[in-house]
C-alpha cells in the first residue's frame, strides 16, 4: 500500500494557487483527469442517446460507462445507478414518489445528525415524523436511539452515513436490521460518506444511498443508488414519452453527458491513484486505494487532533468514536466567522456556518451558526495541516 501525496497534489490545478484547503466536506478540487474528461466529452460529437449517429453513440457510452463506475464505487448493480441534479433533488424526487405509497398516519424516522437534505423532504412529504436524536455530548446516534422511535407504522428510515457537520459515522448496517425489522425502508444519505470510505450497498442494507461526485473529486450532481428490483416497484412522475425503464424512468429530462464523463474519471482516478501500486479490477483497486486514504487521513486527523488540544480556548464538537477526518470547532472568546476570515487571509480555507445541517447545530446549542469545520481531503498534506495549527494559535491571540 502506497500514498504518494506529492503526486498526488500535482495532478490538482487548483492547489498552485497556493491555498491549503480543509474545505472538502462542502466540495473537493478537482484532478486533472476530470477537466479534461468533461473537455473531451464536449469536444467530441454529442447528442441525445441513440446507436446511429457518432453523437448518439458517444452519449450512450458516456451514460453506461458512469453507470458501471458509480455501481463499481458503491458496490451496487448498474441497473440500480440513478443521476440526478444534486443528491437533495433526487431525495425530494423519491420522497414524493414513496409518500404515493403510504397511508395516513403511516411514519417516517429521521435524525437530529442529518443534512437538511435528508430530513425535510421527508417531513413535507405528508407522513407522521419521528425524530430519533444523537447525544450531543458524544456525537453519537446509537441503534436503541433509532429502535425507541421505531413502530409498526414506519415506512421508513432516514439516516446519514456520516454527518457533514461532525463526522459522525452511526452503525448503519445495524439500523439497516433494526428499520427491516419492523418493515421499514432505510434511506442513507452518503454524500459525506462516499469522500471518506468505500461503499458496500449490500453490506450496509441500505435501500437507497445517495452521495455527490463533487465530493470525491468529480463534478457537480447527484446519484442515487438501490437494487433494480426495489426501482421496478415505483412509479414516479415522467413524461409520456418518456422510457419507463429503470433506471431512466427516475431522469427526468437529458443527462448532463459531459459531467458523468467526468464523474467515471474520477472513479478511475480514484481507482488509479490512491494506491498506485494496486491492481485486479476496478473495484479491487478501489478498496485498495481507499485502504490507502484512510490511512492517510487517520495520520492527519491525529496530527490535527493533538495540535488543537495543545490550544487553549476551543472547543471541539466532533467526539464520536468513529468519524470521518471532520472537525467542528467554536471558540471561548472567539466568533468563527472571524476565524474563517483570519485563516483565509492566510491562505487557509476552513470555512464557518452550520451547512445545512441545521438541526444538528441547533442540538449541539450552535444555534444556525454552527462553528468552523475543518475537512480532510485526499490531497491535503501535513504541510497544510501545520498552516492550519499556526493559523489557529495566531488567530487567537488577536
Amino acid at each position: 500500500m502506497t500514498y504518494d501525496i506529492a503526486a498526488l497534489r500535482s495532478r490538482f490545478p487548483a492547489l498552485a494557487a497556493g491555498t491549503a484547503h480543509f474545505d472538502g466536506p462542502g466540495g473537493t478540487q478537482t484532478p486533472e483527469p476530470v477537466i479534461r474528461a468533461i473537455a473531451d466529452a464536449l469536444a467530441q460529437p454529442l447528442s441525445n442517446r441513440g446507436r446511429i449517429t457518432l453523437g448518439e453513440r458517444n452519449a450512450e457510452r458516456i451514460v453506461t460507462g458512469a453507470r458501471r463506475a458509480m455501481a463499481d464505487l458503491l458496490g451496487a448493480d448498474p441497473s440500480g445507478i440513478v443521476f440526478g441534479r444534486s443528491a437533495t433533488q433526487l431525495t425530494y424526487d423519491f420522497s414524493r414518489t414513496l409518500a404515493r405509497t403510504w397511508s395516513p398516519g403511516d411514519e417516517v424516522v429521521v435524525t437530529r445528525l442529518d443534512h437538511d437534505a435528508n430530513i425535510r423532504p421527508w417531513v413535507q412529504s405528508g407522513a407522521t415524523v419521528r425524530w430519533a436524536d444523537f447525544d450531543p455530548k458524544t456525537g453519537e446516534l446509537t441503534v436503541d436511539a433509532l429502535r425507541a422511535v421505531l413502530s409498526e407504522r414506519t415506512r421508513l428510515v432516514a439516516v446519514t452515513a456520516a454527518s457533514n457537520l461532525i463526522g459522525t459515522r452511526p452503525d448503519i448496517p445495524a439500523m439497516a436490521r433494526v428499520a427491516h425489522d419492523v418493515g421499514a425502508l432505510l434511506y442513507v444519505d452518503g454524500v459525506h460518506h462516499t469522500a471518506h470510505s468505500l461503499v458496500d450497498l449490500e453490506e450496509l442494507g441500505a435501500d437507497f444511498f445517495v452521495c455527490s461526485p463533487y465530493k470525491f473529486l468529480g463534478p457537480h450532481h447527484g446519484v442515487l443508488a438501490a437494487r433494480p428490483e426495489l426501482l421496478e416497484t415505483l412509479r414516479p412522475d415522467k413524461l409520456l414519452p418518456s422510457t419507463d425503464a429503470v433506471p431512466e424512468r427516475f431522469e427526468l429530462g437529458t443527462l448532463p453527458y459531459e459531467f458523468l464523463a467526468g464523474t467515471t474519471a474520477a472513479v478511475d482516478f480514484l481507482a488509479e491513484q490512491l494506491d498506485p501500486d494496486a491492481t485486479g479490477t476496478r473495484r479491487e483497486r478501489l478498496t485498495a486505494g481507499f485502504a490507502a486514504l484512510e490511512a492517510h487521513e487517520h495520520v492527519l486527523r491525529g496530527r490535527i487532533d493533538e495540535g488543537l488540544a495543545a490550544l487553549d480556548g476551543i472547543t471541539v464538537h466532533s467526539r464520536a468514536a468513529d468519524r470521518t477526518p471532520t472537525v467542528l470547532l467554536t471558540f471561548d472568546h472567539h466568533d468563527t466567522a472571524d476565524a474563517y476570515g483570519f485563516l483565509a487571509e492566510r491562505g487557509v480555507q476552513a470555512p464557518a456556518g452550520a451547512f445545512y445541517a441545521v438541526e444538528a447545530s441547533r442540538h449541539l446549542g450552535l444555534g444556525d451558526t454552527g462553528g468552523l469545520r475543518v475537512g480532510l481531503a485526499p490531497y491535503n498534506d501535513t504541510e497544510d495541516v501545520d498552516r492550519l495549527l499556526t493559523g489557529l494559535a495566531d488567530f487567537l491571540k488577536t
